[in-house]
């Protein structure tokens, strides 16, 4: 079986709020937007890669303790610290080194949600 990552969902308490961090404040571009079943949907991220789906809801399915995180790689910790503390993102965990290659924090989303930023070098 050859398997490929498609998406990863999330179901969120307001759809606008999370939608403006992935997208407005994260820059992933949205890829569609839906109804289904009469929920409100939300794809995003570039073309050819997995999405993040953002399933408005009124309690998530997975709570954010639940030690699910979503990643993302930056060429740049330090700038992408920067851009963050800019937009009144704090940094939730981090900047965590465990190798010479690796470096990595957390943000967190409006959910609670733990996303990680990371840089390979």
């Amino acid at each position: 079986m050859n398997l490929s990552l498609n998406w990863i969902t999330l179901r969120v308490r307001d759809l606008e709020a999370s939608l403006n961090f992935y997208h407005s404040i994260l820059g992933l571009p949205v890829d569609r937007r839906f109804e289904s079943r009469g929920r409100q949907i939300v794809m995003l991220g570039p073309e050819g890669q997995p999405k993040i789906e953002l399933i408005q809801g009124t309690d998530p399915a997975l709570k954010p303790e639940c030690g699910v995180s979503v990643g993302f790689e930056v060429e740049s910790l330090d700038k992408a610290i920067e851009n963050l503390n800019n937009q009144g993102i704090p940094v939730a965990r981090g900047p965590i080194t465990p190798n010479p290659h690796l470096r990595f924090f957390y943000i967190l989303d409006p959910d609670g949600f733990e996303i990680q930023i990371a840089e390979h070098s």
